[in-house]
C-alpha cells in the first residue's frame, strides 16, 4: 500500500505550494501520522520520482526540505530513512502543521500544552518585572484587534501571536526571546485546529485580557498564574476524537 498522501489533495494550500514544497508536505504528513515509523526507508529517489510523476529534481529539494526539518536522513549506500523522533524539529511551523493535519494524538497535544505552560507562565512572570511602557501598549493594541477581528480571521490570529511575542520580548532574556517562534506556530497551528469544524466554544480575550492586567500591575506570582489558567483553558477548549486511541506514530518501539 502506498503510504504517501496522494499529491494535489483537497488542501487549498498545497495548490500554492511548489512541486517540491507539495512532496515534501505530504510525506511529512505520512511521517507525522505515524504511516511512516522511524528507521523506515523511503523508495530511492528513481522510483519515487516515477511513482509520483515528477522530477528526480523535485524528489530530491523535497527530501531536502525533510531533512532540514530533522525528519528524515540520507546515507550513501543507505538511502533516506524516517529518523528517529527525538531528532524531529517538532516546533518548526510545517511539521506542527502536519502534525495536526489529521487528528491529533491526545498525548502529543498534551506534550505541547505542557511546554507552553512552562515557557509562556514563566515569562509571564518575568514580564510582569521587566516589562516597559512599549510593551504594555503593544500588548494592549493587540488585544483591542483580536477584539476586533477574532480569532476566526488571519488579522485576529496575528494580532495573538503578536500579544504572545511581545509578551516574551517583555521579559528581556535573549534566551527565552529565541523560542517566540516556536511559541507562535504552536499557538496559531493549535487555533486553527480548534475552528476546523466549529467556531472557538469561548472568548479567549477575557484571558489575555488578565494576563496583561497582573504584568501592567507588575504582580508576577498572578502573571504566572493566570498565564497557566489561559493555557490549560486553551487545551479544554482543544477538540480530540478518539482520545484513547495512540496513532502509531507515537507509540513505543517493540
Amino acid at each position: 500500500m502506498n503510504k504517501l498522501v496522494r499529491l494535489g489533495r483537497s488542501n487549498p494550500a498545497s495548490k500554492v505550494l511548489r512541486l517540491h514544497g507539495t512532496i515534501a508536505r505530504d510525506i511529512g504528513i505520512a511521517i507525522m501520522s505515524g504511516n511512516y515509523q522511524p528507521g523506515d526507508l523511503l523508495t530511492g529517489e528513481i522510483a519515487s520520482s516515477e511513482r509520483l510523476e515528477v522530477s528526480r529534481t523535485a524528489y530530491r529539494e523535497a527530501v531536502r526540505i525533510l531533512a532540514a526539518k530533522g525528519l528524515v536522513e540520507s546515507k550513501p549506500k543507505v538511502g533516506t530513512k524516517v529518523s528517529a523522533r527525538e531528532k524531529w524539529h517538532m516546533l518548526d511551523p510545517d511539521v506542527l502543521a502536519w502534525a495536526f493535519e489529521n487528528e491529533p494524538d491526545l498525548e502529543l497535544l498534551n506534550r505541547l500544552f505542557e511546554l507552553r505552560d512552562i515557557v509562556e507562565s514563566a515569562a509571564a512572570s518575568l514580564a510582569a518585572l521587566r516589562r516597559t511602557d512599549t510593551h504594555l501598549k503593544t500588548m494592549r493594541q493587540a488585544l483591542e484587534r483580536m477584539a476586533r477581528f477574532t480569532l476566526a480571521t488571519e488579522a485576529g490570529r496575528q494580532a495573538d501571536q503578536d500579544f504572545h511575542t511581545t509578551l516574551l520580548q517583555a521579559t528581556d532574556n535573549p534566551y527565552i526571546m529565541s523560542l517566540t517562534s516556536g511559541v507562535n506556530a504552536a499557538v496559531n497551528t493549535t487555533t486553527m485546529f480548534k475552528q476546523r469544524h466549529r467556531p472557538l466554544p469561548r472568548d479567549p480575550v477575557p484571558d489575555h485580557m488578565r494576563v496583561f492586567e497582573t504584568i501592567a500591575d507588575k504582580d508576577p506570582v498572578n502573571a504566572q498564574k493566570v498565564m497557566s489558567e489561559l493555557i490549560q483553558l486553551a487545551l479544554q477548549d482543544t477538540p480530540v476524537r478518539n482520545r484513547s486511541k495512540k496513532p502509531r506514530a507515537w507509540r513505543k518501539a517493540n
